[in-house]
């Protein structure tokens, strides 16, 4: 009976919040913010939040020990603080004692309770659990200790040991996969625990309709309060969209029926903004244009595992090729004309404008250089382009405009490349199973440390993050040393030369250093850009 009773509790708090969402009288109006995810969400089981389309939910639904800033520092969440040993190995967690997990019919009367330090150690062993197949595993992999990497102290300490030191663990830690969870669920829902998710977030799951709606309700016992004392989050819920379509999601923004969109369709960009990347006059009392730095870098990935049949006999096995195909297109152009200005020419490393050791005098990358472009090709013994086969070019349809740009140029040096627009899906599979030799790719990261964009060249890693199969000692070497090195100065040294050694090879074509882009109606409050672009609303509200 109690089962069926919170079933129904669900059902009509679903219904009462989709049934606010659509009223336009403001008495009793329940404050719901709208956005719509065009991409669909795959989970919400944290262990599997690999893209921005399952973190933003996660974010909603669960906490982390520590979290990162909008000054991408870190600091505390469910972790009150912590202390580090002398050796750097071992990382003590004292958890707070007033968190509580959502309310669900999987604890004894459907009544949360109290989360403690073996839920850490659960969700963390859950990760490296081969049973679960979490894309996640690789965050602890040859870093947390192979016999007892995670012990609960008691209820309220929980700690960490490393193999060996490694800096950046703190940034790991703030990663949604790394997300408490409540065992109870994971263990009555199994696989289905992806669409019952149960945390200890500042929302909590009411109910999925999958491909029309999923809701999420406030939560009221959450633990976090303002400067002035009151409860977080401000909002009483989120209601998440899956409209396919960039247009229909453009169209209800403007209707006022979305609080904001993510990025902006190119077809529209032309409408609302200028080439410099700011608001046409007729938008300009309509709506807020957000940006800022985004810790993410669009490329272009070469598979570059000889062994492989596709690799064998393709041009781009040639270091030359590579390079010439990096000098022999315009970024700058590039972002001007197909983004507005909204973004930074990508002619340094891989590692992008905003983090911390990021230095374009330092680390050089590749410019627009025609005639070095034809000079790197006639070495690699294709002059002109003579000898040359079509290169082909895998790619999305949102980034078809830029990879017919780039072929458009490539094709003045001889280089002839054929784009192909395949679904989001396939060419995951595709890159993930190095099933393509030049593919379209893009890395945000994960934390705020350069090891996390040096990870994808790493030859230990597979793929993902290592997409290229990239592979060259020196970088490994490198890589080792800067990711043991406690001196933020000198690792950061380390992560610029590991980064020149990396672009030297050109296993990628860094194309821009991007920006977050954010419309949003005038009456949302309080909702903030940060360089991660992670979906924060416990301060927003909705006037």
């Amino acid at each position: 009976m109690r089962q069926i009773f919170s079933q129904w509790a669900i059902i009509i708090s679903a219904i009462a919040l989709l049934y606010a969402c659509h009223q336009p009288s403001e008495k009793n109006k329940k404050k719901i913010f709208r956005y719509n995810e065009y991409a669909g969400i795959a989970s919400l089981d944290p262990a599997f939040a690999k893209n921005q389309s399952t973190m933003w939910p996660a974010h909603q639904l669960f906490n982390t020990l520590v979290e990162i800033d909008d000054s991408l520092n870190i600091k505390p969440s469910l972790a009150k603080y912590w202390d580090i040993s002398p050796d750097k190995t071992t990382y003590t967690f004292y958890l707070r004692d007033d968190v509580w997990f959502h309310d669900d019919a999987c604890f004894p009367d459907g009544k949360g309770r109290k989360m403690v330090a073996s839920d850490v150690v659960f969700s963390f062993q859950r990760i490296l659990d081969p049973k679960t197949a979490s894309p996640g595993a690789w965050i602890f992999n040859g870093k947390v200790d192979s016999i007892q990497p995670f012990t609960a102290i008691n209820d309220t300490i929980f700690q960490l040991k490393l193999l060996r030191p490694y800096q950046p663990i703190l940034g790991i830690l703030s990663m949604q996969y790394c997300s408490v969870v409540a065992p109870e669920a994971v263990q009555q829902y199994g696989v289905d625990f992806r669409q019952h998710p149960v945390g200890t977030g500042p929302f909590k799951f009411v109910v999925w309709e999958e491909g029309q709606a999923l809701i999420f309700a406030k939560n009221e016992k959450y633990f976090e309060f303002d400067s002035a004392g009151r409860r977080l989050p401000y909002l009483d819920g989120i209601k998440i969209s899956f409209k396919d379509s960039r247009a229909t999601e453009f169209l209800l923004f403007r209707q006022g029926q979305l609080d904001f969109i993510n990025e902006l369709d190119p077809s529209f960009k032309d409408e609302v903004l200028t080439k410099k990347g700011t608001l046409r006059k007729k938008w300009q009392d309509k709506i807020e244009l957000q940006t800022h730095p985004y810790l993410n870098v669009e490329y272009l990935g070469f598979l570059m595992d000889t062994t492989n049949p596709l690799v064998k006999n393709a041009p781009t096995r040639f270091k030359k090729v590579r390079q010439a195909i990096n000098y022999g297109f315009d970024r700058e152009k590039m972002i001007l004309y197909l983004r507005n200005s909204l973004g930074t020419p990508a002619q340094s490393g891989f590692v992008p404008k905003g983090m911390p050791s990021f230095n374009d005098s330092l680390v050089k990358g590749y410019n627009y250089n025609p005639v070095k472009a034809a000079q790197l090709l006639k070495e690699a013994g294709f002059p002109g382009g003579k000898g040359l086969p079509p290169i082909k070019l895998l790619t999305i349809s949102v980034y078809a405009d830029f990879g017919n740009f780039i072929a458009k140029q490539l094709e003045e040096l001889g280089i002839r490349v054929q784009v192909e627009v395949v679904q989001k899906s396939l060419l995951f599979e595709m890159t993930a199973g190095s099933k393509t030799a030049f593919f379209r790719g893009g890395w945000i990261a994960d934390y705020p440390d350069a090891e996390n964009y040096l990870s994808v060249f790493y030859s230990k890693n597979p793929a993902p993050p290592n997409y290229t199969r990239y592979n060259n000692p020196e970088f490994d070497k490198v890589f080792e040393q800067a990711i043991q090195e406690t001196n933020d100065s000198i690792r950061y040294a380390l992560y610029r030369k590991a980064d020149q050694i990396a672009i030297n090879d050109a296993p990628v074509v860094p194309l821009w250093y991007d920006k977050v882009i954010h419309l949003v109606q005038k009456n949302v409050k309080g909702f903030t850009t940060n360089a991660l672009n992670l979906l924060e609303l416990r301060h927003t509200q909705i006037e």
